[in-house]
């Protein structure tokens, strides 16, 4: 594949103070590393990618446990910039697989001959910035240095696993994994006592893949969530062609919703229509594919308390008819928050598992498990034992990335001070007091599908540092006041919203990682105002970027 097209007349960018090692280091070889190494190489910048893994993905590379997959339709999840790849790649299922999905990063890895520029193995500890050189040393935990002008995170908003404050975790006799940390080499459950901790959506679809075969599995459930159906189904050969002359369809489609999803919200209120049009429309939703019972309800669902508790009792009715036993039913309906307030998890027959013999749910809220032993866990009330333990305990979301590396601005102040009170950001990609240091989907972007922001981002920083490159400024930073609009226009996108009024990653709760305390974490207006605000800043000659 030829890159002539993404080639730029302009050299990489002017040095002062002592040599630079590169121009850019990026932090993370994900779908957003991966492309931003792209785009920025094709502009003539010397570009290092610092990947903690032996292998590309990212998300996909970390996440093996059973079950993983999409929830976004395969198709609007994959690279969109260029047609050639688009053309050559099959997707076997409208929401793929773990493997699949790191098959294609793979290929894409190949095709653009990403490689050569990543180093594996180099797990990041350190990011200082030099104020006199004007650039970042990027430290890794093998005490390796590289010297840059520009350092970009694209470490993720869900990087961080977390392990539960549990005692004896360390004493535990038979094999455990966290979720996001599986082993590449294959578990077998077969015949096994297994325990499941967690019932989060990396929970939902580990537990449907072990039930399958453990001779026992208990799920350890403290919060149930609410799921609704994937409906998967495999992408034949013959619907391979109409599907890519689809593709300008769909990243059009993309583009125009709100949260980058096929769906978006219905214009009309719940509690406009009928209650015959209502329960048929919620029917519909459920036996639909995908995102649509969630990013395709009516408006109101998420900002009104009657529409959402409706749409709960809906949604409490289906799980009541899929579980024989009431009492597990009651058990997996959740009473302290509505639908689609927290992420929603798509399944595939969740329910179904807990009418199986060999499956047995535990409520850790009423009867918290207490210890881990040698032999396998208690509760105050029972010891259970099992050869296997896994915690489906989720992730330290949005900042815990950033925590886990002491990033440093100017006058060596640490950017886990500066967000002490939550993250502040200028467009989620600037944080002021760090100069050159962009961000890709960090706090306070746009998340959704969260490739199509991806994308958006990668283009947006190459745009800002080819312009730099073009004036010869070697300084970046967002001002206070910038900072200050964004983070209101962040808050205001949030009011109102039923979803800042929970617990949960999205608000940047983590009891596992010691956060109790409610955060503006994430922009919860739309994909279309975002990317317009970020035009508007372009636009203006980033006028609200102050460069040297």
């Amino acid at each position: 594949m030829s890159d002539t097209a993404l080639q730029d007349p302009g050299g990489p960018i002017p040095s002062s103070g002592s040599a630079l090692d590169y121009d850019v280091v990026i932090v993370g070889a994900g779908i957003s590393g991966m492309y931003q190494l792209h785009k920025l190489r094709g502009l003539g910048f010397k570009v290092l990618v610092l990947e903690a893994g032996t292998g590309v993905g990212g998300t996909w590379y970390w996440n093996r446990y059973p079950g993983a997959r999409f929830d976004s339709e395969s198709y609007s999840y994959a690279y969109s910039f260029d047609p050639e790849l688009l053309a050559a790649w099959n997707w076997s299922e409208h929401f793929a697989a773990q493997p699949e999905t790191e098959r294609y990063l793979n290929f894409v890895a190949d095709k653009l001959d990403l490689r050569r520029d990543i180093r594996f193995s180099s797990r990041v500890a350190a990011a200082h910035y030099e104020d006199a050189g004007r650039a970042w040393t990027v430290t890794l935990d093998s005490g390796e240095r590289y010297r840059c002008r520009f350092m970009i995170t694209a470490i993720g908003p869900l990087s961080a696993p977390t392990m539960p404050r549990i005692p004896g975790i360390e004493d535990f006799k038979g094999q455990s994994f966290h979720t996001g940390l599986w082993p590449k080499e294959p578990v077998s459950f077969e015949g096994k006592r297994v325990a499941v901790v967690g019932t989060g959506a990396t929970g939902v679809q580990t537990i449907q893949e072990v039930a399958k075969t453990a001779k026992t599995l208990t799920v350890f459930q403290r919060r149930p969530n609410w799921c609704a159906p994937l409906h998967n189904a495999k992408i034949s050969p013959e619907e391979q062609p109409a599907l890519k002359a689809r593709y300008p369809e769909i990243f059009q489609r993309c583009r125009e919703t709100f949260a980058c999803f096929l769906h978006t919200p219905d214009p009309r209120s719940a509690l406009e229509v009928s209650d015959t049009e209502r329960e048929a429309f919620w029917e519909r939703r459920y036996n639909e594919p995908g995102f649509g019972i969630w990013q395709g309800n009516f408006r109101d669902v998420m900002i009104d308390r009657t529409a959402n508790r409706m749409l709960s009792d809906f949604v409490a009715r289906k799980i009541r008819e899929r579980v024989k036993d009431p009492k597990t039913a009651e058990l997996l309906i959740p009473k302290d928050h509505g639908f689609g307030t927290r992420r929603v998890p798509l399944e595939t027959k969740y329910y179904e598992v807990f009418n199986q013999p060999n499956v047995r749910l535990v409520d850790a809220l009423s009867t918290p498990i207490e210890r881990i032993t040698p032999a396998g866990l208690e509760t105050g009330e029972e010891a259970f034992e099992f050869d296997m333990i896994i915690y489906a305990t989720g992730f330290d979301a949005i900042t815990g990335s950033f925590d886990r590396i002491d990033i440093r601005g100017e006058g060596g102040k640490t950017l886990k001070e500066r967000w002490k009170g939550g993250p502040e950001t200028f467009l989620g990609m600037m944080v002021e007091g760090f100069p050159n240091m962009f961000m890709l989907v960090g706090p306070h972007t746009a998340l959704g599908n969260i490739p199509r922001s991806i994308e958006y981002n990668v283009e947006w920083v190459a745009d800002v540092m080819r312009h730099m490159r073009d004036r010869d400024i070697t300084y970046a930073t967002t001002t206070p006041e910038a900072v200050a609009g964004w983070t209101e226009t962040v808050r205001k996108a949030g009011e109102g919203l039923l979803s800042n009024e929970v617990d949960s990653w999205m608000t940047g709760v983590n009891r596992n990682a010691g956060k109790t305390e409610r955060i503006l974490a994430r922009y919860s207006g739309s994909a279309v105002a975002y990317r317009a605000r970020c035009d508007a800043v372009a636009a203006a000659g980033y006028s609200e970027i102050r460069f040297d």
